[in-house]
């Protein structure tokens, strides 16, 4: 047994040699989305997108290329502390758990992707549905907050709604409303609460695009630069003022092309299923069948979100690898409920179980658009 268990822990050292080099690639890329959204902020009026570059902008008239990494940085070692810290208060940090924690931790979908995706905006949705699952669920703040969290990830980026917004509300559900008894004014304020969230969907969808000239608003980002010279980082301003019949049109004349990766990303969901069986075991398990029920709606719902947005955006690899991370979130909520038997973890010293830690943990990525 000690000696499975020694593959598991080296299987946590090579991972974190994978990370260093995914961030040791990752910076000498030039950061041309992430880069730019760090200088659009709300100069023009309400825009979308522009909430990040509106905070940063509180604290630097001029912008270096630099802050791309130290800002994104900053944020992915938060969430990996955090999560490392709700795993260990959800499944304990013993031996046992340790498979678990690796098929999580070390998944190509998780903290590696996050690393490749350094600077995009998924990582705050799963930052602050981390934050939720930590902290006290007893009152109704708890659902104003998490209303909250949704409105600003959708000025970050209007995306979120079907991205990290969802699990926001499942992971409300779970441990607010279906733990403590709901009653009619906790029903409300969770109605207006969705509404309000929807209704700022709509204003940042359809409201928010640029109402300047683009060469207006490229220069006022270039006047933002620490460095104007570097003018090819201002390539993607296009996207402030591209509609949403554009994005699909987009998105359905490259389907054909991407959908050559749809294998592969079955292939890598597929090397998680020591993990997704532990999921479909805790879900058995629970001892009322309303909570069955609901953590089911709330996987169809979540899975739902993510299907329409591959009709919209064609970042296929970051999808699927944001929606696998949402399930592992949910999980942790659903470990929490009320169970009628114990469940037993990943097993230590399966041999399938482990050749599949051991290529989930030399996988550096999942990727942006296609597989790697």
């Amino acid at each position: 047994m000690r000696a499975w268990q020694n593959h598991w822990r080296l299987m946590l050292v090579v991972n974190a040699a994978v990370l260093l080099g995914v961030f040791l690639h990752k910076i000498a890329l030039p950061p041309y989305v992430p880069y730019i959204h760090l200088l659009a902020d709300y100069h023009f009026g309400f825009t979308k997108r522009a909430l990040i570059g509106a905070l940063v902008s509180l604290f630097a008239t001029k912008v270096p290329v630099w802050l791309v990494f130290v800002l994104a940085g900053a944020v992915w070692l938060v969430t990996a502390g955090l999560f490392v810290k709700l795993f260990r208060r959800t499944f304990g940090s013993d031996e046992k758990s340790l498979p678990l924690f690796v098929f999580m931790a070390g998944s190509p979908f998780f903290l590696k992707n996050f690393m490749h995706t350094l600077g995009h905006f998924d990582i705050y949705g799963c930052l602050l549905a981390i934050v939720l699952l930590m902290i006290p669920a007893r009152s109704l703040g708890y659902v104003l907050l998490a209303a909250m969290f949704s409105a600003a990830l959708i000025l970050i980026h209007h995306i979120h709604l079907l991205m990290y917004v969802p699990t926001i509300a499942a992971i409300v559900m779970l441990r607010h409303y279906i733990v403590h008894d709901a009653n009619r004014q906790s029903i409300a304020v969770g109605i207006a609460a969705l509404a309000a969230v929807g209704v700022l969907f709509i204003t940042a969808q359809f409201y928010g695009t640029m109402k300047v000239p683009e060469s207006e608003f490229v220069a006022y980002l270039q006047s933002r630069m620490a460095d104007p010279s570097q003018t090819n980082l201002l390539s993607f301003a296009y996207i402030w003022y591209q509609p949403l019949a554009k994005e699909i049109s987009d998105t359905w004349a490259r389907l054909p092309h991407n959908l050559l990766g749809m294998p592969v990303f079955a292939l890598l969901i597929w090397l998680h299923t020591p993990l997704w069986k532990y999921f479909r075991d805790l879900i058995g398990a629970l001892a009322i069948e309303t909570h069955r029920h609901v953590v089911t709606a709330a996987v169809i719902m979540i899975s739902l979100g993510y299907l329409v947005m591959f009709a919209i955006v064609f970042d296929y690899s970051r999808w699927i690898s944001n929606w696998a991370v949402c399930l592992f979130l949910i999980l942790h909520a659903v470990k929490v409920l009320p169970s009628s038997k114990d469940v037993p973890l990943i097993p230590a010293d399966d041999r399938k179980t482990m050749i599949s830690g051991w290529i989930n943990a030399l996988i550096p990525r999942v990727g942006i658009v296609r597989p790697f």
